[in-house]
């Protein structure tokens, strides 16, 4: 959603989005090859056997992931790929043969986990290349691509003649500049974790925050999981645990940066709600909104000061 002048500025400013997220999106494709793009996907069947080299934007993404990956506490790493994808395939299969619904092979989890170390990407600044020195380092970007996608584009929008929007990439929310219609921020809605869909004039959202200039990104429990003996197990997996983590129903981060709310709030999913909430604290300009399994809510001070349920109003 937008401001622009007129509609020619709206069109040209929405194309501009759409055209730039379809360029990200193919570049850090784990799943797809496109011809003549070495994206994820190329450098996960290719990295391993001679340095490749990368489109700059990607370059920059992977050298930014390795530098988070030290300062999340180690809960965000993009080189466990090769655990995670243990868990994606017996999600596919749950979902064709739901009776036949089993946990990866303990076994093969612990082996893949041998083959997750970040210091096994190798990438080389002057020739702008990617090797993996373990020839069974698989990438997966799932827990910050869209983030760092939508923040892209967003300082793209900041920059045309419509910076006044607000962008949903599915549960990453980047709000521009406040809506020209006399409000002071954009109403976000959290969603109630126990709710399957947020449906407009519907009891599914728990919460509202007012933001503008800022990010919201939402990780939690409810959206992708399968079922094995009555047990949900979502797609969040704890790298110290091998194990989706069961801390809380979801957490939401907010904070200026796409990319970086897009990985926190993975990372505060991975943590006892005490230590989420000392982490975030300790980062400056990060606030967090959570849901425990009580279904209780918790917040920083700061996502209080913006919360329609704590008196917020725009």
């Amino acid at each position: 959603i937008g401001y622009a002048p007129g509609q020619e500025a709206f069109d040209k400013a929405t194309a501009l989005a759409e055209t730039e997220f379809n360029r990200l999106h193919k570049l850090f494709d784990q799943y797809y090859p496109y011809e003549g793009l070495n994206n994820i996907y190329a450098l996960n069947h290719g990295a391993a056997k001679d340095p490749m080299c990368v489109p700059e934007d990607l370059f920059n993404f992977l050298a930014w992931c390795k530098k988070q990956q030290h300062q999340t506490r180690g809960k965000v790493n993009i080189a466990l790929g090769a655990v995670l994808a243990l868990w994606h395939n017996e999600r596919d299969n749950a979902e064709l043969n739901p009776d036949k619904a089993r946990l990866p092979d303990w076994t093969a989890l612990e082996k893949a986990n041998a083959h997750t170390s970040i210091d096994d990407l190798i990438l080389d600044d002057a020739r702008q290349t990617v090797f993996y020195a373990d020839p069974l380092l698989k990438l997966d970007v799932g827990a910050v691509a869209k983030g760092y996608a939508t923040e892209l584009v967003a300082k793209q929008l900041l920059n045309s003649e419509m910076s006044s929007f607000i962008i949903n990439a599915g549960g990453n929310v980047r709000t521009g500049h406040p809506p020209l219609d006399g409000r002071s921020s954009w109403g976000i809605g959290i969603q109630d974790p126990d709710a399957a869909v947020v449906l407009p004039g519907s009891n599914d959202v728990i919460d509202v925050l007012y933001l503008s200039d800022l990010s919201l990104v939402t990780s939690g429990d409810y959206q992708r999981y399968y079922v094995v003996n009555d047990k949900r197990y979502h797609h969040l997996i704890d790298p110290d645990t091998l194990m989706p983590a069961d801390f809380m129903r979801s957490v939401t981060i907010i904070t200026q940066d796409s990319g970086l709310a897009d990985l926190l709030s993975t990372a505060v999913f991975l943590m006892p709600f005490e230590e989420g909430y000392e982490f975030v604290t300790s980062l400056k300009g990060v606030e967090a909104f959570w849901i425990l399994n009580d279904r209780s809510i918790r917040m920083t001070p700061g996502a209080q000061s913006v919360s329609y349920h704590q008196g917020y109003r725009p």
